[in-house]
């Protein structure tokens, strides 16, 4: 059974860090493309970062340079180091792997950006 689980959601401040992960059983990381969305109240769910089966890193705009995605095969883990938070950021954030018969996703771990 394949199976998502996020960790490392919670409250921090502005400018502050968090470092999310998602920890993968029942496949092996490196043959899926691999990421992270988030869905802030009201708005559709995002593509955040995102690592291929091939190693290509795809970030979205307003992320870039703040927010770090990367995965430890050995752990079956997929982490996003999220640096320079902004009240923006502020979303349940979900791990998904897309494979050919079907996409996956996990519970989701809220990240709120406040002071």
């Amino acid at each position: 059974q394949l199976v998502l689980v996020e960790s490392g959601g919670g409250l921090v401040q502005p400018g502050g860090t968090l470092r999310l992960s998602c920890a993968a059983s029942g496949f092996t990381l490196d043959a899926y493309a691999i990421g992270w969305f988030r869905q802030a109240p009201g708005t559709e769910r995002e593509l955040v970062a995102a690592i291929t089966s091939g190693g290509n890193i795809n970030y979205v705009d307003s992320v870039k340079g703040r927010f770090t995605i990367s995965k430890d095969n050995a752990k079956n883990t997929v982490y996003l180091q999220m640096n320079s938070l902004k009240p923006e950021d502020t979303a349940v954030y979900y791990c998904h792997l897309h494979t050919p018969a079907q996409d996956y996703w996990g519970q989701g771990t809220q990240v709120t950006v406040s002071s």
